[in-house]
């Protein structure tokens, strides 16, 4: 059986991508997470550490995390990624990227600067059918970053039937594919338990909109 390292946002798309690959007859042996410079939250997602932390213990495998500056994210990122793969005998590592191809092609080359092949289970899935999936096979997420377009009130939202049909009226990706949202998910069949998520606020950074979680710091 082949050990992987899953790149975990603690969003839906590396949460399917990891489950798939189970279903596939991977072995995960680890989770890797890139913080922001100060190690506090996530980058992109902007999930504190203890949520990524409760993620990781409900799947009960070890999170490995990264504080990085975006300008040495990928050299800081094989760095960990080659570390990861020889300490637990991994020779893969599964994205979450669907039909983006410079995503691939990045994650393709992390993969093969640290010695490890690149596995991408959604890749040209169709991705409202893919969102479907991710619902009917267990998965439950709620948005915590927004770009303006969608606005402070689709933050903390449940995914459902009615919140995908609210994003094609705006005209957003249901997948938030190009970056228009990210979710953070609280329970899914890889889940011993569903996660606790701390008391939140609303914060505004430029374009986007985030949860600012009460625990963080």
């Amino acid at each position: 059986m082949t050990n992987i390292i899953c790149s975990w946002s603690g969003g839906k798309d590396s949460c399917f991508a990891l489950m798939q690959a189970v279903q596939q007859g991977y072995r995960p042996v680890a989770l890797l997470n890139v913080m922001n410079e100060n190690g506090q939250i996530s980058r992109s997602h902007g999930l504190p550490a203890s949520i990524l932390s409760q993620q990781a213990a409900a799947i009960g495998l070890p999170l490995a995390t990264i504080a990085s500056s975006w300008q040495d994210y990928e050299t800081n990122f094989i760095t960990r990624l080659t570390a990861l793969g020889q300490e637990y005998a991994a020779s893969a590592a599964v994205f979450g990227d669907i039909d983006l191809q410079a995503h691939r092609d990045w994650e393709e080359k992390v993969c093969a600067a640290a010695g490890l092949k690149a596995i991408l289970p959604l890749w040209q899935l169709e991705r409202k059918l893919l969102v479907y999936r991710m619902l009917t096979e267990g998965i439950k997420c709620m948005i915590v970053s927004c770009n303006t377009h969608l606005g402070e009130e689709f933050l903390g939202r449940i995914m459902d039937d009615v919140l995908i049909y609210e994003l094609e009226e705006k005209g957003v990706d249901v997948c938030g594919e190009n970056g228009e949202f990210h979710t953070v998910v609280v329970d899914c069949p890889l889940f011993s338990v569903p996660v606790e998520l701390p008391a939140f606020t609303k914060v505004r950074h430029e374009n986007y909109w985030f949860l600012q979680w009460m625990d963080e710091g």
